[in-house]
């Protein structure tokens, strides 16, 4: 396994879709190997290299056929998701709150 000052050149100087496969080679290596564990840590790498955790998730996703116990996997990586991001919810701004 390469030391993290490797890994961390490397990832820096590729593009966003090479980062987040690097980073699920670091983290997972093969789909077979992707568990609750695995997605956590890829999940956290990829926040780490500022590549959008739901867009990660959802290229693993469309791998889920490859990975084993995916249910398990899908529900920790929504709950990490839920947990490490923001909710998603649109800012309320009131009309008065322009003037």
């Amino acid at each position: 396994m390469p030391n993290d000052f490797e890994f961390s050149n490397f990832i820096n100087e590729v593009s966003l879709q090479a980062k987040m496969e690097n980073v699920w080679s670091y983290t997972c290596g093969l789909w077979q190997n992707c568990n609750e564990e695995t997605i956590q840590a890829f999940l956290a790498q990829c926040l780490d290299y500022n590549i959008d955790p739901q867009y990660c998730m959802s290229w693993v996703e469309q791998h889920k056929e490859e990975i084993p116990n995916w249910s398990s996997v899908s529900e920790t990586s929504l709950g990490w998701v839920n947990q490490h991001t923001s909710s998603g919810s649109p800012i309320s701004i009131l009309e008065q709150d322009l003037s």
